[in-house]
């Protein structure tokens, strides 16, 4: 027998008060873990989730927007028909945010090619051209395949682009 302790034990016994309560948090963290195995927590082998095939799309109408706010800026004389363009393409970008489950306040773009627009109002104008174009066609590639739930808003924005750049003539 043991002694030293304010119980006496037999050292045959097989376990102890201890040991017992190491046994029982064991089987608890056992038993917690167990369903976590279902859910694909624990599973490291499935590949990280695809972004959704519209978030080119979003990160492109918010570098439109900020690209028209910046020529805005430096063109003061442009701003009336620059602004309500950049409001559009604000606007799209949160129902694509909506759409695609992104965070609408997540970290404006660039401007777009050149963080600065060109101190030429014709240049700055061609530029943003330039840029609404490509706007357009990605819009009508992105309308083309998506989904019929998704091509009506993809038919919208396309068909916005098409007047911005009839505003920017």
């Amino acid at each position: 027998m043991a002694m030293g302790r304010t119980t006496w034990q037999d050292e045959s016994s097989e376990l102890s008060r201890r040991g017992l309560l190491r046994a029982g948090a064991l089987l608890a963290l056992g038993g917690a873990a167990a369903p976590l195995t279902g859910c694909g927590l624990l599973d490291r082998d499935e590949p990280p989730p695809q972004p959704d095939p519209l978030a080119p799309l979003l990160d492109e109408s918010r570098r439109l927007a900020a690209g028209l706010r910046a020529a805005a800026t430096a063109h003061p004389d442009l701003a009336a028909r620059l602004l309500p363009l950049a409001e559009s393409h604000e606007a799209h970008a949160a129902e694509l945010a909506g759409l695609t489950g992104v965070a609408t306040a997540s970290a404006t773009p660039t401007a777009g090619p050149s963080a600065t627009p060109p101190t030429d109002r014709s240049a700055a104008l061609a530029e943003l051209r330039k840029s609404e174009r490509a706007g357009r066609e990605a819009a009508i590639r992105a309308c083309a395949a998506a989904p019929a739930e998704r091509a009506a808003l993809l038919g919208s924005i396309a068909a916005a682009r098409a007047t911005h750049l009839e505003a920017l003539r």
